[in-house]
């Protein structure tokens, strides 16, 4: 294969009588002297961003397909045009997020930038996905973001101090709590952790198989003998869990006493039963954050791959360009093809989605 170079020309004519000058117009897409069109443009940035091929191998594969070896500023400048283009969808996802989802999946990530620990933060559903890079992982972050401040819906997330600085409904990750369970159960062993465990399983499955057969909600008996349940199992393991003794505090040592394993989380399961069990009352809730965790599974291979970012700006217009082939693949539309739209000047966005005034 081969790269197709169309030159254009423009021609000048001076009128004889009035001497003005009256000069053709190139086409819209071509403002400048020499430049990449919008397939080529495409592919660098599919195989940079999608693929997470580091830049000179980019460089490689394009010299071995075509005979032509762009530069790694070409690459870096067609993904920084891609940020800006796709930018438009994802603020129109942005704000679909926070008025009109029911339920929204958070999570957040540790990610290098010139060296420095930074963190990657995101917002998602089966359907849409939102990135943003942030210095910070609580709550500072997460004002500057602005989502959480103003969600209308429900936020699914781990047990993160910071998302209940928010005053709205919230979720937990049981995965989360299913794994703290097993490696309970495999280093302080107690007879009310097992049942615990199952307990929620128990109470998944249920619910998994209420909706198959389309119903909306456990009946209220249901319901009333699983809160039962729950309730007796975490008196029990506070029974033999109790507070830490002032005697076994060290001489010196000032504030709380360190809680076991177990008593943290009995603990936090009692204070936000009703977020452990939202999915049980609200079948609009998942069992877990798994939505999430997947959708930055494909980010950390970015790091793994290329050990990091080396600018601020370079991480930004990664976080927008692999946000919106995200969106783009999870309502069937495949990477290449939303970023031709995206270069054309017409990004993805899906139709239940409204574009921003």
């Amino acid at each position: 294969m081969k790269i197709e170079v169309t030159e254009h020309r423009a021609e000048v004519k001076d009128c004889p009588c009035c001497g003005k000058e009256t000069r053709a117009q190139f086409p819209s897409e071509v403002s400048k002297v020499v430049q990449y069109g919008t397939e080529i443009k495409s592919q660098m940035v599919y195989l940079n961003s999608e693929q997470h091929i580091p830049l000179e191998r980019t460089c490689d594969l394009l010299e071995e397909w075509y005979g032509h070896r762009p530069s790694e500023g070409t690459i870096v400048s067609a993904c920084a045009e891609a940020a800006e283009k796709v930018e438009p969808a994802n603020e129109a996802i942005k704000e679909h997020l926070v008025e009109q989802e029911a339920v929204v999946n958070f999570d957040e990530s540790g990610f290098m930038i010139k060296g420095i620990l930074n963190w990657l933060h995101n917002a998602s559903t089966p359907r849409l996905t939102w990135y943003a890079m942030h210095p910070k992982r609580g709550s500072a972050a997460m004002n500057d973001i602005g989502i959480l401040p103003r969600l209308k819906g429900r936020a699914m997330h781990d047990d993160l101090a910071a998302y209940f600085l928010y005053d709205l409904e919230h979720a937990l990750c049981n995965a989360h709590h299913l794994r703290t369970l097993l490696f309970l159960l495999e280093r302080y062993p107690q007879k009310w952790i097992e049942p615990l465990k199952d307990l929620l399983l128990k109470i998944k499955t249920k619910v998994e198989t209420a909706i198959e057969k389309g119903q909306t909600a456990l009946s209220v008996k249901q319901r009333n003998f699983f809160y039962k349940a729950y309730d007796q199992l975490i008196a029990q393991g506070l029974r033999v869990n109790p507070p830490s003794n002032e005697k076994s505090r060290k001489p010196g040592q000032r504030g709380r006493l360190k809680q076991t394993p177990a008593r943290n989380l009995l603990l936090r399961l009692r204070q936000h039963k009703a977020f452990v069990l939202a999915f049980m009352d609200d079948f609009n809730v998942p069992f877990d954050n798994n939505q999430a965790e997947r959708d930055l599974r494909m980010m950390k291979v970015k790091q793994k791959v290329s050990g990091g970012f080396r600018s601020i700006e370079g991480a930004r217009n990664f976080c927008q360009i692999r946000g919106y082939l995200s969106t783009a693949r999870k309502n069937g539309v495949k990477a290449l093809a939303a970023l031709r739209l995206a270069f054309t000047g017409s990004p993805f966005l899906p139709d239940f989605v409204s574009p921003l005034p």
